[in-house]
């Protein structure tokens, strides 16, 4: 409940040529206070700023605009505490506000709209609302590197399978399949960091669509509000909403990549695999089957990811067919970013939690890295550094995948007799190169999974954290 007076029979702010009461679907439809009343501290902070540039430049007098500040700063405290009421009849958080200031403080609260438009406020309200999500986000992608950093470390000789096609490749270390993904949210925060620039361009003054015909100062609310400078054109600045798309975009990779990590949870979760165990905090059981312990956290993620691609072709979809400059569709692009940064910082929050905690079970996944002949590009490099072409040496090792298949041994279990049949460039040295430490050894190429790379990895990230 407020404890303000009750609040005045509503007089729409726009109604003056109206003569009909708006239809009572229309209004509910019309109206989305129920989304962008989320804006409403960075709403107030526009406010704030355009009232103290109205004072400055003299087209407010200085008591007018200090009545105006101190009943924002009154607004914003009750909305804190959760004593504002917001009425859907007036619309949007935008109305609702600039109403309870004409009520607070009289009819000089209806100048704070002098010399701009709600298209131009809605514009700057989303974008400062969207550069708090995107440097909280920032922050939440730098732990999750931090968390993959420290549980590659803490498992750096594990050696796992490496897959292609979903078949067993070539040996890896458990740490430099998890540094992968270090790289991929690297990316993600990249981006992210790199769209601020763009986004952190201030509409406020642009007015409708062709700029206001008081002698503002732009250049000052754009400081106030901590933008890096005004937009160039008043039409682009309120029908811009590349921003969102962009972000969209960004948190669109960034849940593909935890998807492309959820499902390879999921996968060495299960029976078949037996790589890891989940913790128990994040999976549930079955309702009737009481051995069950299911990825929930993990597929959840996964399924919210067609989510968060949904809201980005929502709004590239608004977006496509509209003409220069404000139309009541650009209304939907709120909603969907909201949905995706919370989506996205839930999920970040989530995994750099879940991570740390899991048990990676060694031995398993040894005995998986060293099945299904993974070691054969190393017997075919073998024949090469003896001078064989490769392509003649990956014929002659396929010969004797299939002797190894048929006799039920991998290729390191096979005679030396039986190898220089195929070449007799085998000797006794060819074992030497096929034991999976010496095959995750050998690749000490830059960027491989040699344990000396991978600490180099590992040491390239700790310095780019600080950590």
């Amino acid at each position: 409940m407020s404890d303000t007076k009750p609040p005045s029979p509503v007089k729409r702010l726009w109604g003056g040529r109206f003569t009909d009461e708006t239809d009572a679907l229309v209004q509910a439809f019309n109206a989305s206070v129920a989304v962008d009343q989320a804006l409403a501290f960075d709403d107030i902070e526009g406010s704030i700023a355009h009232a103290t540039m109205l004072k400055e430049t003299g087209i407010l007098a200085v008591e007018e605009a200090e009545a105006i500040i101190n009943g924002l700063t009154t607004i914003r405290e009750e909305i804190a505490r959760g004593a504002f009421t917001w009425r859907t009849e007036l619309e949007d958080v935008h109305m609702n506000i600039e109403q309870a200031l004409i009520e607070r403080i009289g009819p000089v609260g209806g100048k704070l709209h002098t010399a701009r438009s709600r298209n131009d406020q809605v514009a700057t309200d989303f974008r400062l609302w969207l550069r708090r999500e995107s440097q909280e986000l920032s922050a939440l992608l730098t732990r999750l590197r931090k968390v993959l950093v420290a549980v590659a470390e803490q498992h750096l000789m594990v050696i796992m399978p490496g897959y292609t096609h979903l078949q067993v490749a070539q040996p890896v270390l458990f740490a430099h399949h998890l540094l992968a993904y270090y790289e991929m949210f690297s990316r993600d925060q990249e981006r992210l960091q790199d769209s601020i620039k763009r986004l952190n361009v201030s509409p406020l003054g642009a007015g409708a669509l062709a700029g206001v015909t008081f002698p503002i100062d732009r250049h000052r609310t754009s400081a106030l509000l901590g933008f890096d400078r005004p937009a160039d054109n008043s039409l682009d600045a309120v029908s811009d909403r590349d921003f969102a798309l962009e972000f969209l975009s960004i948190t669109s990779i960034a849940m593909l990549h935890l998807s492309r990590l959820s499902e390879e949870l999921i996968l060495w979760s299960s029976q078949e695999f037996g790589f890891i165990t989940l913790p128990d905090a994040y999976t549930t059981g079955s309702s009737i089957m009481p051995q069950k312990k299911n990825p929930d956290v993990c597929e959840l993620v996964r399924g919210k990811t067609g989510r968060v691609y949904g809201q980005l072709l929502a709004l590239l979809t608004v977006m496509k067919g509209l003409p220069l400059t404000y139309h009541k569709d650009l209304q939907e692009d709120k909603e969907g970013v909201m949905d995706a940064a919370l989506t996205l910082k839930i999920s970040l929050q989530l995994y750099a939690d879940l991570l740390p905690k899991i048990t990676v079970h060694a031995e398993r996944t040894y005995q998986a890295a060293g099945r299904a002949y993974s070691n054969a590009t190393d017997l075919a490099d073998y024949l090469t550094k003896k001078g064989l072409p490769f392509r003649e040496a990956h014929e002659a090792v396929g010969k004797l995948v299939a002797v190894a298949i048929k006799e039920g041994k991998e290729l390191q279990e096979l005679e030396l007799a039986t190898l220089r049949q195929v070449s007799p460039l085998f000797d006794r040295y060819v074992y030497e190169a096929l034991s999976l430490e010496q095959v995750v050894n050998a690749r000490n190429s830059y960027g491989g999974t040699a344990p000396a790379q991978v600490r180099q990895q590992l040491q390239r990230a700790k310095e780019a954290l600080a950590l």
